[in-house]
């Protein structure tokens, strides 16, 4: 939690000087070139990150040490290779339809095609790491590393050529993710020899993909749902537009970070007391991360609704119009806490698929709601199609817990 609340703030003051360094129109730019890194980022795991935290707790509970070692390592050769694949791909699309895109869009989404394999690695090597309890290996090189390494090349162009725009800021995303993506490597792999026994692989691809397949699916559409807002916009918006919206997102940020952090240290205890059977404790556990992740949350709320106008001149003055955003945002985000890390005690449990259905519900209300409501009201309709859709998942995954686990997530009316 102390690591994703200094990357809050670490990520918040990268943010506001990319603004004010590249202005309001150069970073629209980037900040639909960095969604973009993050939406094809986060689907090329393609499940295999949560997969192997649930595995890895079975197969080391049960002495499965060969099956352990071939996760570990065939899970990270898969991750480089979908990831060269995908940046491939990705090359060859925009060379055939770089032409229907905005000319200012296309060079940035070049150069991020450089990081997929190497951010598709970190993506599941991060989930290893959470698996042992290696929460510094798995979250400070990427979220406290990777943006201090963003503003020393960013600052150091500043300083030397006096300008930098979005292209200047792609290359410096392009080193921070490789700088530390190979550096998270070298020392995963020295802490795994230590750990794991030196025995020969064994693999069992056809049960992690069929569990990764709807774990995939729920987190490709919890990854769509979040970042659709950006891209819809910036089919009807200018990239000035753009990034006023993605400053009040950033602004925000701090609360989404507070469920990042129950769940990047809880998930693989879910796995492990139902694995266990252990029914006392897991719904002891489950109450707390609740709690764990409500509260802070509330007050990153408070504190950022107080603060909002400020920050948000941070950027530049033409951001403050974004700050009537923050209301109808952190409406979705509140509501989202209000239940907790419920989708991974679903996954962790065995009700991905049933977790899966939700978020494509979700999501595909989002996207609806987005072109319906972009058109007519601008930056508020897409703030307030997020809200909405961020609504209706927290209300269903409750009732999931509810009805397939037993399990009352909300946090008010549980008992002990």
């Amino acid at each position: 939690f102390f690591i994703r609340a200094s990357s809050a703030a670490i990520a918040l003051v990268l943010q506001i000087l990319l603004a004010r360094w590249l202005g309001t129109h150069e970073y629209g730019v980037f900040a639909f070139a960095f969604v973009t890194l993050v939406i094809i980022g986060g689907l090329l795991p393609i499940g295999i990150p949560t997969v192997g935290q649930r595995f890895i707790a079975e197969y080391t509970e049960n002495g499965q040490s060969g099956l352990l070692r071939g996760i570990l390592d065939g899970s990270r050769l898969l991750m480089v290779a979908i990831g060269t694949a995908a940046s491939a791909l990705g090359a060859a699309g925009l060379w055939l339809f770089g032409d229907l895109i905005d000319a200012s869009y296309v060079l940035p989404l070049y150069l991020i095609l450089v990081c997929l394999p190497i951010y598709a690695l970190v993506e599941v090597q991060d989930g290893i790491a959470r698996n042992y309890s290696w929460i510094d290996l798995a979250l400070a090189l990427p979220y406290l590393m990777r943006p201090l390494t963003i503003i020393a090349i960013v600052g150091a162009t500043m300083l030397a050529t006096g300008s930098a725009d979005a292209i200047t800021a792609s290359y410096a995303l392009i080193g921070a993710i490789w700088l530390t993506g190979v550096i998270q490597t070298v020392l995963l792999e020295i802490r795994l020899r230590r750990q794991v026994p030196r025995v020969a692989r064994a693999y069992a691809w056809k049960s992690w993909m069929v569990t990764a397949l709807p774990i995939f699916l729920v987190e490709s559409f919890y990854m769509l749902l979040t970042n659709t807002d950006v891209l819809v916009l910036s089919i009807y918006e200018d990239p000035g537009k753009v990034g006023i919206y993605y400053a009040a997102v950033k602004v925000l940020a701090l609360i989404s970070f507070v469920p990042f952090a129950v769940t990047a240290a809880s998930a693989h205890k879910f796995a492990e007391y139902g694995a266990h059977g252990d029914r006392d404790k897991l719904e002891a556990f489950v109450r707390d991360t609740v709690t764990w992740t409500f509260w802070p949350a509330l007050g990153a709320t408070l504190a950022m609704i107080a603060a909002g106008k400020p920050l948000l001149w941070l950027f530049g003055p033409e951001f403050v119009d974004g700050y009537p955003l923050l209301f109808v945002l952190v409406l979705g985000l509140m509501a989202r806490a209000t239940v907790g890390p419920v989708d991974r005690v679903l996954d962790m449990l065995g009700q991905q698929n049933f977790c899966a259905m939700i978020y494509a519900g979700a999501f595909a209300l989002n996207l609806v709601l987005n072109f319906t409501l972009i058109p007519l009201y601008g930056l508020a309709g897409a703030a307030w199609a997020t809200s909405l859709a961020l609504i209706a998942e927290s209300v269903l995954l409750f009732y999931a817990a509810r009805t397939r686990l037993g399990l009352h997530v909300f946090i008010l009316g549980r008992k002990r």
